[in-house]
């Protein structure tokens, strides 16, 4: 049964198609469809996440893409995971929203003690999580590929920390990158463990590649992938060249960090204007209303990240940032892992 959270109609056309990735449940890593490559040399162990929420083709095409170039890395480990698969199967162009999960979000689950909870019910989402955690747990730099509502430009979503912003611009795209603490309902699987803690080199990037259904969303995910892996020194220096060229190298990249999470608290909440995210407002602008409270812009650039259409209770209705600079000054910076020659 289709959760009725999800059971919304789509106003956009569907451009991408969803590969069929049935042929990679079988796998190397003792964890049904996610695969594993090790050079057999030092280095860090790199995931590549794809399809944590169902609906969200470009992860999946990106994941099948790297993995049909049976790529092998010149140091540490390389994986790719296809995470919610039971909702991704599930997906059907004429209604592509249900899929997005199958009982709740995936993506809010990784919170300490959350999957070790008895009490928790066991959903099918719990129940993939729990089997991909301990796997989680090896990872060193994770790379989860996402994308939006909205028709919107890319955003990369940084995390918590500054270690985060500073491997951002490692990757070098895309131009926007946003500093936030993910969710009032929970954590998201970037934000899991030592990948929030600004001691610890393990790292984690969450990238939005556009509008879920936008043909380009797929080449963003690629390019995105292929300056990840680079950045991480356990592939080729030119790999990815050719597909590179889709996606130039941002010149400049923008910073900013989420100040206010706006959540839903009645079943009365409206925008004020069909906003489609990274709308740049001044201070005071009206951005809705949640019955009588008034949500307003609380910065004098107030930029507006990821506004949904979702508007139920608990859920995250929009996201308010501001511009910063990528790097603070007294802000320890997490080591890096470099390759061994």
């Amino acid at each position: 049964m289709t959760d009725p959270l999800l059971d919304y109609h789509n106003d956009l056309p569907v451009e991408l198609s969803a590969p069929d990735i049935r042929e990679y449940r079988e796998s190397n890593s003792g964890v049904e469809y996610i695969h594993t490559m090790d050079s057999g040399k030092p280095g860090p162990h790199v995931l590549i996440s794809a399809v944590v929420h169902g609906n969200e083709l470009c992860g999946a095409i990106a994941a099948d893409w790297l993995l049909q170039q049976a790529v092998k890395p010149v140091a540490g480990r390389l994986s790719v995971g296809f995470m919610n698969v039971e909702a991704y199967l599930s997906y059907d162009a004429d209604h592509p929203n249900r899929s997005r999960w199958v009982d709740e979000d995936f993506n809010r689950l990784w919170g300490p003690g959350v999957l070790a909870d008895p009490k928790r019910t066991v959903t099918s989402e719990v129940r993939r999580a729990r089997s991909v955690q301990p796997f989680l747990d090896t990872v060193d730099l994770l790379l989860d590929i996402h994308s939006m509502q909205q028709p919107c430009v890319p955003l990369m979503m940084a995390g918590m920390v500054a270690k985060g912003r500073h491997l951002a611009a490692q990757v070098g795209i895309p131009s926007a990158v946003i500093t936030d603490s993910g969710h009032t309902e929970g954590m998201r699987m970037r934000d899991y463990a030592a990948f929030r803690d600004p001691d610890s080199a393990r790292n984690a990037l969450l990238i939005e590649c556009g509008q879920h259904w936008e043909r380009s969303t797929g080449n963003v995910a690629k390019a995105t992938m292929v300056r990840f892996l680079r950045a991480s020194n356990i592939v080729e220096d030119d790999f990815g060249q050719d597909l590179l060229k889709t996606i130039p190298q941002a010149p400049v990249q923008a910073f900013y960090e989420v100040g206010e999470t706006v959540t839903v608290e009645s079943d009365a909440f409206i925008f004020d204007q069909p906003w489609e995210g990274f709308e740049h407002l001044p201070k005071d602008t009206l951005i809705g209303r949640d019955g009588s409270r008034l949500i307003t812009a609380p910065f004098d650039t107030t930029v507006l990240i990821m506004p949904s259409k979702r508007l139920h209770p608990g859920k995250t209705a929009v996201r308010l940032a501001h511009p910063i600079s990528p790097k603070p000054s007294g802000v320890k910076t997490a080591p890096q892992h470099q390759r061994t020659k």
